[in-house]
């Protein structure tokens, strides 16, 4: 018998236009999306890039890193999309991966700069912070679908770590509370995204490329912690695919870091920050 006092399901729909249905995912993606490239424009004026370089970035590399994110969690999952292959393009109730997006969006911001002549160390600088941002606003669009949870837990001891009482009732998932590791990432990201803003207040004392490296360290470093405690990981075998990639990227950003700062790279834009 279910507890009276559990309130149900947040509706996961916004709202309904005739035959269209908008998901409060997609809603929520979106506005991460919109004000990062807000802030990046604001930024790229300060360096010399012109608005309309990132918003013909973004006509590129949001519909691809899309398509890469849905790729990686389809192919991870291909036991069940195998099964049900109608399901295979329905992002709208959730299940894309993260890591699919930025590698997605790397390499599209790879070949755009080379074709624009810009630096693409720059050109990450200006957009980690924001893609961060963009991040910890999207962990909320896990919120609404109830995905992204963690292990089986108490409502007491949701409530010892101080968190309100309408993110524990919409924790409640499958008959039990469970572990808000999408919480915990959007708070790391956000978290991440102050370090950042204030790494690029002090830009002069950096080399091109280090707030970036420093955007996927902090990454990393806080999603292999947190995938940890996740139920829903995808998997190779015994081991959690983003774990993997998490150690491979901090590691390749600090090496890089460190070599950089006592070597020259030849393919490394050695530029330093201007004020």
């Amino acid at each position: 018998m279910i507890n009276p006092g559990i309130k149900a399901a947040l509706n996961p729909i916004a709202f309904q236009a005739g035959p269209f249905t908008i998901h409060w995912y997609g809603v929520i993606i979106a506005s991460g999306v919109v004000l990062a490239l807000l802030l990046a424009v604001r930024e790229g004026k300060r360096e010399g890039i012109s608005e309309d370089d990132f918003y013909d970035y973004l006509l590129w590399a949001l519909p691809i890193a899309i398509i890469c994110a849905r790729i990686y969690y389809v192919v991870f999952q291909w036991s069940y999309y195998s099964q049900h292959p109608s399901e295979i393009i329905a992002i709208w109730d959730g299940g894309i991966a993260i890591y699919g997006a930025i590698l997605g969006g790397f390499i599209v911001l790879l070949v755009f700069c080379h074709y624009r002549h810009l630096s693409s160390w720059l050109m990450m600088d200006i957009i980690a912070p924001t893609l961060i941002m963009a991040q910890g606003i999207g962990r909320w669009g896990n919120f609404m679908n109830q995905e992204a949870f963690g292990d089986i837990t108490t409502r007491a001891h949701l409530m010892a770590q101080h968190i309100p009482n309408w993110i524990i009732n919409q924790m409640y998932i499958g008959g039990h509370y469970r572990i808000p590791t999408f919480l915990y990432e959007s708070l790391w990201d956000l978290t991440g995204f102050a370090l950042l803003m204030l790494l690029r207040y002090r830009k002069h004392l950096f080399r091109r490329g280090e707030i970036f490296l420093t955007y996927v360290m902090w990454y990393a470093f806080g999603r292999f912690f947190i995938e940890g405690m996740r139920t829903d990981s995808l998997m190779l075998g015994n081991i959690r695919i983003s774990q993997l990639l998490s150690v491979v990227f901090f590691v390749s950003a600090l090496v890089i870091l460190i070599v950089q700062r006592h070597k020259n790279i030849p393919w490394y834009d050695n530029g330093i920050n201007k004020n």
